[in-house]
Order: structure tokens, then C-alpha cells, then sequence
């Protein structure tokens, strides 16, 4: 496995013309949390996951909170530039057409990061969990980007009206954007697992 500037493993595709996902984990994950999920939602794909560099209590995160639901934004900013900086050095690496998110809650919310600061480093994104990671995004070029936003209708951590204000970040900026709301709460269940898979197979391979 090549030496980059995140902790990562790579899964290598074994079906060909499946976009490969980069795989973003929650607080507390790491590099081999989302592995089954990404087997589970795409069959045979590149799966790229890092680990988050930040800390909280020794828990890893993607970046820095001042308190629960407060993001510290220049973090966000500054770890969104690292994260796309190692997709673009794993691209090369592992030889990888741009790949797809797949992120769940901090995972997700500095997917949605990347899409606001450097869109060009994802063809897309799985948002599983997923609320606005700055205040007053920039206005970005997102013109028929694929991102699907799955919520949780009794989520206590990101309310639905959070995601909602996500959703509308993303369609302002011309994303291809399908915002899905479950019963349930915080967690993963198998309709997020079905409703990914099905979405996904229905994404165009992004060009190398």
C-alpha cells in the first residue's frame, strides 16, 4: 500500500466500470470502519478510506468541533484542502478515476466540505447523516454533480432542518441532488445500505 499523507487502506476493484468510493468514517472510526458498508453498497468497486488526523477525546475525526453541532470552520477548510490534496495523490497512486464520497456524519459533513471548497476532487457524494459544514458556503460550479443526502427523521444529532439547509446549498450550486429522509435516527439501518446501492448503480463511471 503507498505511503500518503492520510492512514488509509485501498481496496483494489474487482469488477471493472464501477466509480470507486472514498469512504469517510464518523467520530471514533478509522480507516476500517466503512470497509463492509462500501462492499455492501458497491460490489466490487475501489474503496479508498483515511483515517481522520483530528483528535477529540482520542477519538478520530475529520476535523475540529467547539461543541456539538459548532464546527471550527477555518479547521473545516483547512482539513477539507488536505483531504482533497490526498485524493488527488491516491488518484495517482492507485491509478483512480475521481472517485465518489460515501460519509457518515463527520465523514459526511467534510464530504460536503470538499464539494463546497474543491468540487473538482469528487465526482460525487453519499451523504449519509449529513448537515451544512460552513455557515455561508462559497458559491460553487456543481452543475449535475450526483450527491444523494439520506437523513434520519428522529435524528437528535442533525435534524432534519439542518440537512435540509445542506440540500439547499447544494441545489443552489446546480448539484444532481436527491435528499432522502428514513425512519429512524443517528444510525445506519439496511434501507440506508438498499438505498445507496440503488442510487449508486445508476451513476455514469466518472471520467479518469
Amino acid at each position: 500500500m503507498a505511503k500518503l499523507s492520510f492512514i488509509h487502506r485501498f481496496v483494489p476493484a474487482t469488477s471493472p466500470g464501477k466509480p470507486p468510493l472514498l469512504l469517510l468514517h464518523g467520530t471514533g472510526g478509522d480507516e476500517n470502519d466503512l470497509i463492509t458498508l462500501g462492499e455492501m453498497v458497491a460490489p466490487g468497486a475501489a474503496l479508498l478510506s483515511p483515517r481522520g488526523k483530528v483528535l477529540e477525546g482520542g477519538a478520530p475525526r475529520f476535523f475540529r468541533r467547539l461543541r456539538e453541532g459548532v464546527f471550527d470552520e477555518d479547521d473545516v477548510r483547512l482539513r477539507a484542502g488536505e483531504l482533497a490534496d490526498f485524493v488527488a495523490e491516491a488518484r495517482a497512486a492507485y491509478d483512480l478515476p475521481a472517485p465518489i464520497a460515501m460519509g457518515f456524519s463527520n465523514g459526511a459533513n467534510i464530504a460536503a466540505a470538499i464539494m463546497m471548497l474543491r468540487p473538482e476532487a469528487l465526482a460525487g457524494a453519499i451523504l449519509l447523516r449529513a448537515m451544512p459544514p460552513l455557515k455561508e458556503p462559497p458559491a460553487v460550479d456543481l452543475k449535475g454533480t450526483p450527491i444523494l443526502l439520506v437523513s434520519g427523521a428522529s435524528d437528535p444529532i442533525i435534524p432534519v432542518a439542518g440537512a435540509s439547509r445542506l440540500a439547499a446549498v447544494l441545489t443552489r450550486d446546480g448539484a444532481a441532488l436527491r435528499h432522502e429522509v428514513l425512519p429512524g435516527g443517528h444510525g445506519l439501518t439496511q434501507s440506508d445500505i438498499n438505498l445507496a446501492r440503488g442510487w449508486l448503480a445508476n451513476v455514469a463511471m466518472p471520467a479518469a
